[in-house]
């Protein structure tokens, strides 16, 4: 079950992470600890919850825990056929109002109906998924369930994203001091074949290839942008069609334009100390954790208002805002956005004041772990 090169992705996940959720179950009974609450993350865990309040609670002590269920992203809810129902994942039939939907065993909705809290990773997207366009069909179940819903926004590790002494880049620097930023701009141009310049905005992009995170929106302003003095980065991979894209745009802008189709977590650190803005127009976006890390390095965000986008990145208006943020999902609005980051960033000093407040925005875990006891208590 579980010698296997990724987490899921198998034939037999299904399978796989039923087991896994009993598992958890019999452990906790094995070694006679059981705690307040079980906590499951989507629907890898969802059969957790669903076995718990369905099979084990005949047992006073399993009665006696709670429940929180953690939409990371709805579109992946772990739907099998009804043939599984009974044969694979063991379920009585008792289950079967609780599990099925649309003709298949859907774990996360499941789930949702069963669990004491609801929880997503951002208080943005817990309100967008009510709504059928973000929902991916789960509206319903989740508007039934909206009194025990709720959403704290992730954080990151800021000792891990830490400038200060961060061994991947180049130099290290502080928001008291970023005469070193400065030093990783230089050496990332220099070693992605940009023109070395201090006076020009590096943008960059780091991201998985795929629709959802706006690069259709990017693509239709690649060339507008890049006929303008800055140079634009772009480090992920993904769909062929935006890897093909990217790497053209890199040929067609020499000097300006640099494109490396990879998973790099060495060269991501790079590009995050060494950019000065960084893009992230997702049409959809849970959480999202790079326009954090982004801001952690001084590289001020320029994000769409969606999810965590929106509860992390607030606009920048001279005396409030820590990025540069567009609400409609449409190509101009976003390029017009960027154009004010550029113009923001030829006025040293109001860009130097962004910039503050983005390296200094508290995005640990501190913060959110105080929501976390809260929603527990």
């Amino acid at each position: 079950y579980f010698k296997r090169p990724q987490l899921y992705g198998a034939y037999d996940d299904g399978e796989r992470f039923a087991f896994f959720s009993r598992a958890a179950l019999d452990t906790i009974a094995r070694l006679d600890i059981y705690p307040d609450i079980l906590h499951c993350n989507d629907w890898q865990t969802a059969g957790s919850i669903i076995y718990l309040k369905g099979m084990y609670f005949g047992d006073e002590k399993f009665r006696k825990i709670k429940t929180v269920f953690t939409i990371h992203n709805i579109e992946y809810q772990g739907k099998f056929s009804m043939d599984c129902f009974e044969s694979l994942f063991g379920f009585s039939e008792n289950l079967r109002q609780w599990v099925e939907f649309d003709g298949c065993v859907n774990l996360m909705k499941g789930a949702i109906e069963m669990s004491d809290i609801v929880s997503t990773v951002s208080p943005t997207y817990a309100n967008e998924i009510k709504d059928p366009y973000y929902a991916h069909g789960l509206s319903g179940i989740i508007n039934t369930n909206a009194h025990k819903l709720c959403g704290i926004l992730n954080g990151i590790d800021v000792d891990y994203y830490n400038p200060e002494t961060d061994k991947f880049i180049f130099a290290n620097y502080s928001a008291m001091d970023l005469s070193g930023k400065a030093v990783c701009k230089s050496e990332l141009q220099k070693m992605l074949g940009l023109s070395v310049r201090e006076d020009v905005p590096v943008i960059s992009v780091i991201s998985r290839l795929v629709s959802h995170k706006g690069l259709d929106l990017i693509k239709e302003i690649a060339d507008s942008l890049l006929s303008q003095d800055v140079q634009f980065i772009v480090l992920g991979k993904g769909e062929i069609g935006y890897e093909n894209f990217f790497t053209d745009l890199a040929k067609k802008y020499k000097n300006k334009c640099a494109t490396v189709i990879a998973y790099n977590q060495d060269l991501s650190r790079k590009i995050y100390s060494g950019s000065d803005i960084f893009l992230m127009p997702s049409k959809m976006e849970p959480c999202g954790l790079s326009q954090m890390i982004a801001s952690r390095y001084g590289t001020v965000p320029v994000v769409r208002e969606t999810g965590g986008l929106n509860d992390s990145i607030k606009a920048y208006t001279g005396d409030y805002g820590n990025g540069f943020t567009f609400h409609d999902y449409n190509a101009h609005d976003m390029l017009y956005v960027i154009n004010e980051a550029v113009r923001t960033f030829h006025d040293k000093e109001k860009w130097k004041d962004v910039q503050n407040r983005a390296i200094t925005t508290d995005f640990s875990w501190k913060v959110q772990a105080v929501k976390y006891e809260e929603m527990y208590g």
